[in-house]
Formats: structure tokens, sequence, C-alpha cells
């Protein structure tokens, strides 16, 4: 396991590697974060070796086709068969709305509607499945529209300070990451304890130096390995390019991890 997972450096967020390979959950222990798509695929599901969190790829969903389209039984069925065959299973995303202008334009709804949407699958995936973490999710687009997506999870009777981990969305593709850390400065403050999806790792080391308060950031997930691996030549003759390799995945996530508690230390 790499040092990022101890408890000497508490206030560095925990790390989990994204991956589109399903099968890597059956080769490493380090805490993994598998896409529902890419498993739902699959007719034989790996035994998880270490932790891992289950995201819904509800980008991919919504991009694809303007909406979801997995009914929320099958999604809750795919879950419930992860818990009991892959093991490890420590958290689920909802089946949950982005609310990126390109994705608000995509879907024809507001983000209001968006954020509804989300906080209903939420109920909806928590009523279906027992014994498995679903979380909840912030979604928006402004400072603000974050801040209102907590009253909706209240109005619904969700109490996100009492949440052992909140997720907070739609942040991965934006450019200015100190805008990102202070609305995840404010959430923290209002008591809530974040993971935040694909947050750029400049954001996290930034984060690390100066913590959120209130516990702040305390996980977040990255697939940018990936993107930076399909420039790289394969480390062997039948990998033409590391976007797919394992061991260049985990060396990456290993330098994460240094920068991060390099950055913990010298606050």
């Amino acid at each position: 396991m790499s040092t990022v997972e101890t408890e000497a450096f508490p206030a560095v967020p925990r790390f989990w590697l994204g991956t589109h390979q399903p099968s890597w959950l059956a080769h490493t222990d380090v805490p993994l974060c598998v896409s529902y798509r890419r498993l739902a695929r699959r007719r034989t599901l790996p035994k998880a070796l270490g932790p891992w969190m289950l995201d819904s790829g509800g980008f991919s969903e919504l991009s694809l086709y303007g909406t979801w389209r997995t009914p929320a039984d099958a999604y809750a069925e795919m879950v419930a068969r992860c818990h009991q065959e892959v093991g490890r299973l420590e958290m689920v995303a909802p089946q949950d709305w982005m609310c990126e202008p390109e994705m608000i334009a995509r879907t024809g709804l507001s983000v209001r509607e968006h954020q509804e949407r989300t906080v209903a699958s939420v109920l909806e995936l928590r009523a279906m499945l027992r014994g498995v973490r679903v979380i909840p999710v912030l979604q928006g687009w402004t400072h603000h529209q974050f801040l209102r997506c907590i009253d909706l999870y209240h109005e619904a009777g969700i109490d996100l300070t009492a949440e052992p981990v909140v997720g907070v969305g739609s942040i991965c593709r934006r450019p200015n990451v100190v805008r990102v850390c202070l609305l995840l400065d404010d959430l923290a403050r209002a008591g809530l304890r974040l993971h935040a999806f694909g947050f750029k790792i400049t954001g996290l080391r930034l984060l690390a130096e100066v913590p959120c308060v209130s516990g702040g950031v305390v996980s977040a997930d990255s697939l940018a390995w990936s993107v930076s691996g399909t420039h790289e030549p394969g480390c062997s003759p039948t990998h033409s390019h590391e976007g797919n390799c394992l061991r260049y995945a985990l060396a990456w996530r290993e330098q994460v991890a240094e920068l991060l508690h390099a950055a913990g230390r010298a606050r």
C-alpha cells in the first residue's frame, strides 16, 4: 500500500486510483475507483484485493443519451452483485446528474432539476440497498448552487453533516483549481467531509498545503494517469502506449502520494 493511507499525515486526502480496467481489482490492493459502465459489461466479476469505490459513469451516460437510460433497479442490482461477489466495496455514487454548462445544454434541464434528480437517486438507491454506502453527491456549477444543494438534501431528510463522506461533482473539468478549493473550503466549513470526484492533482496539493477546516477533503479520485499514459511508449511489446498499464498507473499514483505528503509536511 502507498503511504498516502497511513495515519502519519491525516490531513492528506485518501487517494483512489481511477481505472477503466475492472480486472485490476484482482491485481492490486491500492484503493481503486471503477465505473459502473465498465463493470456492467462483464459476465464474471473479479475478487477485490483492496478497497474500492463505484463511480456511476453518469458523465458518459448523460453525454451519450441526454438522460439516464439505466433503470435504478438495474443499477441497484449490479451494486448488490458487486457487494457480494467482488467484495471490499466501500462506497457507491448515486445516479447523479452533472451540472457543467454543456451537460445542462445536453439534457435540456435546469441545474435545479439536475440537483433534485441527484438527491432523488440517493433516496431511491438507499431504499433498495442495505449494507452498501450510497454517498450523497453535491452537484452545481456556481458557488451558490452548491450551497443550495445542501439545502435540498436537508429538505429531503438527509443531514449531510452526519454523513461519513459527501461527494462533490462537476469539478473535474474546471481549469481554475483555486476557485474549486475555495468552494471545497466553504463546504467543509458547513461541517461536511468531502470526496472530490476527479479533482486535479494541483488542487489536491494546494489543499494539502493549506488544508480545509472541519476535516475538509478526506478523499479524492483521478484517472489522469491514463490521459498522460497514452502519450508514453509502451513498456512491453504488448503495450502500444501506457494508457492501460497497471504498472504505469501505480507508479503515477505513488508520485501523487509523495507529492501530497511533501505538501502536507511543508505546511
